[in-house]
């Protein structure tokens, strides 16, 4: 384990050191002094050195990817933003005056620390002033006049997690918090929402952000071996459900050849639909999206996407079904046409079902939805595919 420092010879340290070299000094401190140190920076100089840091580097500098591994890792964070709360350095009166306000400035001790002018009306927060427009302001003009308002400001008691990626989606440098009346609470800066979450990323030791019983990149064979076999030896049970489905229609598929040929096809397809839908809840999931998205409204998205798939699909298939089946000199090619397009229109709906459905159960359970969710969708998708298909075609062919 490294030695902790105290933050002033750390300090002394980073002095004159390029923002890679200081982030690797303090990569060797306990979290609380990295942020210590973080909060004595000037805010150009603390955000080089947080980019710096393990976990975050790519995710400071904007990157799409890296944004939501930031917000994955602020989700793991049980705070809100009341613990970085500062008092408003420029808090005026809506009817004062541009002049008024320059007047202010100059005479504030902490000039350098605002960056906007909160505008209140009885102490409630009713619009905001940046340097800019009080320069090109007429002397005269109240600041009613030039404000922007009705700003975005957070509510008192907004999570860590909802911050960060309201701050991910607006990059300002403050955001005024308010209390549920409006009234103006004080201001965070944008930069310290992101050093807490390099303190908790640089707290949990090089462990990946989200659910801690995870697999790592470093995680050792035999550790990784007892997490996967598990279910594969669950897969293994499931598999022997789906070929128990088929061997009830063995009749059907000693009957009509063309069938056996069609089964991989409808499976691949109805997994591949289960597989999207599966991809965009487990993203929902790790980003925090399902806790605004209804769940519901996600279903019936999914629901809508696989009908129409599944028709898309199915006319083609339908098509290759009646062109093999005539080819094969099989009766009634049409019918089998149109049985393969009944088949993957349903089958490609229920997947869909399926791809919202499995992980979030599985959440719900105490499972691992990253790790076990392909094991029980390929199970429904191919029970669902193939035995709609071959009931269909007992029950119409037959």
């Amino acid at each position: 384990m490294a030695e902790s420092q105290s933050p002033e010879p750390a300090r002394e340290t980073i002095d004159g050191q390029s923002p890679a070299q200081a982030a690797q000094t303090l990569g060797r401190l306990p979290p609380e002094q990295i942020e210590t140190l973080l909060g004595q920076m000037p805010h150009d100089e603390a955000m080089a050195v947080a980019a710096q840091l393990p976990g975050v580097a790519a995710a400071l500098a904007g990157d799409e990817a890296s944004e939501q591994a930031t917000e994955a890792a602020a989700a793991e964070i049980d705070a809100t933003i009341d613990e970085l709360l500062a008092a408003a350095p420029a808090v005026l009166d809506s009817s004062k005056t541009a002049a008024e306000a320059v007047a202010f400035l100059v005479q504030s001790q902490a000039v350098a620390q605002i960056t906007y002018i909160f505008v209140v009306d009885d102490e409630k927060l009713v619009g905001v002033v940046g340097m800019r427009d009080i320069v090109l302001a007429k002397p005269g003009q109240p600041l009613s006049e030039i404000m922007v308002k009705e700003p975005f400001a957070f509510k008192s008691g907004t999570g860590v997690d909802a911050a960060v990626r309201a701050a991910l989606a607006r990059h300002y440098p403050v955001y005024p918090v308010v209390d549920d009346q409006g009234r103006l609470l004080g201001c965070v800066r944008g930069w310290q929402l992101f050093q807490r979450v390099v303190v908790e990323v640089t707290a949990q030791a090089g462990a990946q952000v989200g659910v801690s019983r995870e697999e790592q990149v470093n995680t050792s064979i035999l550790a990784a071996f007892r997490m996967r076999h598990p279910w594969l030896q669950v897969n293994l049970l499931t598999a022997f459900a789906a070929a128990f489905v088929v061997s009830m229609f063995e009749d059907t598929i000693t009957q009509i050849v063309a069938l056996a040929a069609f089964l991989p096809v409808l499976a691949g397809q109805s997994g591949n639909t289960g597989c999207q839908a599966l991809a965009i809840t487990l993203r929902g999931l790790t980003l925090g999206q399902l806790d605004e998205y209804p769940v519901r409204k996600l279903l019936r998205k999914e629901i809508l996407l696989g009908a129409l798939n599944g028709v898309v699909v199915g006319i083609v298939a339908g098509v290759a079904m009646w062109l093999y089946a005539s080819y094969s000199g099989e009766p009634n090619a049409i019918m089998l046409g149109l049985v393969i397009l009944v088949a993957m229109v349903g089958a490609c709906t229920g997947s869909g079902i399926f791809g919202v459905v499995v992980p979030l159960t599985l959440k719900r359970v105490g499972a691992d939805p990253a790790m076990a969710s392909s094991i029980f969708l390929t199970t429904f998708t191919d029970i669902l595919g193939m035995g709609l298909m071959l009931f269909l075609a007992s029950s119409i062919l037959l």
